[in-house]
């Protein structure tokens, strides 16, 4: 079973779920999806075991062969290539690398060269098998780098995605083909607007959905009455709790500070299991 734990904002407690969940079941995978500030790491602490390059091909324009014939710069959605009368300026930073260009190419004028954009690293924590992408500062374009990384899961074991945050291309690769995704959201207005925000994204993706209210005794019922009219459960609510920050600032894990929560995790993780196989 592949879990995504994402959230429609930032700092809602969606790492702290994603790695307290995989350490309560024990004996799976941990994927820090989220490249652009990987931070599982913090807590779950690895031994890295390996690091794999990850690589974008960008088009090479052979200036012999070109005739400046425009088609390729019609072609790229993504505005990646400008032709002039004598010459074909690239922009990296906005090529996708689909190869579209070279295909339409007449004169096969067009090869790719590799452009890297970041790494992924494997290791272990315990027993948990842990992998994380990391984007190379500056790069804009995240999505080949998660790809990579679910690449890495594996058949054998339940696996824990950690995504990014909001609801752009980044959180669409990374939930997409996941058999459930846990949203985590707070009880305050821009919790419940964000949390609107990535019910709908992974609703489309036909995703089953479940929800974690972090510091659920504050704020007000709101986003309470949302899930029930909404019909999306509630699956753990994690209450205000200044141990579980103090714990958080020096890297330790809830289930390790707390005790109690370890079994709280595993029924929220038996919970999904029961979800998943209606």
């Amino acid at each position: 079973m592949v879990i995504s734990v994402a959230s429609g904002k930032g700092g809602t407690g969606k790492t702290t779920v994603a790695v307290n969940l995989a350490l309560s079941i024990g004996k799976c995978q941990f994927l820090d999806c989220d490249v652009e500030e990987p931070n599982g790491n913090v807590f779950l602490k690895p031994e890295i075991l390996s690091t794999q390059k990850v690589y974008k091909p960008i088009p090479k324009i052979d200036e012999k062969k070109c005739t400046f014939c425009g088609k390729c710069a019609h072609a790229c959605a993504y505005n990646a290539l400008a032709v002039l009368r004598d010459k074909v300026i690239v922009f990296p930073e906005l090529c996708h690398g689909c190869g579209l260009c070279a295909w339409v190419c007449p004169e096969e004028a067009i090869a790719e060269e590799k452009q890297p954009l970041g790494v992924v690293e494997t290791g272990l924590s315990g027993d948990v098998e842990f992998v994380q992408g990391k984007l190379n500062i500056g790069e804009p374009m995240a999505v080949p780098v998660i790809r990579a990384v679910k690449q890495k899961i594996s058949v054998k074991m339940d696996a824990i995605l950690d995504v990014p945050p909001g609801t752009s291309c980044p959180v669409v690769q990374s939930v997409k083909d996941t058999d459930f995704c846990l949203l985590v959201t707070e009880p305050t207005p821009f919790g419940l607007h964000d949390l609107k925000l990535a019910v709908e994204t992974v609703r489309k993706l036909g995703i089953r959905i479940g929800v974690v209210l972090n510091r659920s005794d504050i704020g007000d019922s709101k986003t309470e009455s949302y899930c029930a009219t909404e019909n999306i459960p509630i699956l753990m609510r994690i209450p205000a709790d200044r141990r579980i920050a103090e714990a958080y600032s020096r890297g330790v894990p809830v289930i390790e500070a707390l005790l109690e929560y370890r079994s709280r995790f595993q029924k929220l993780f038996q919970d999904i299991r029961t979800i998943v196989a209606q």
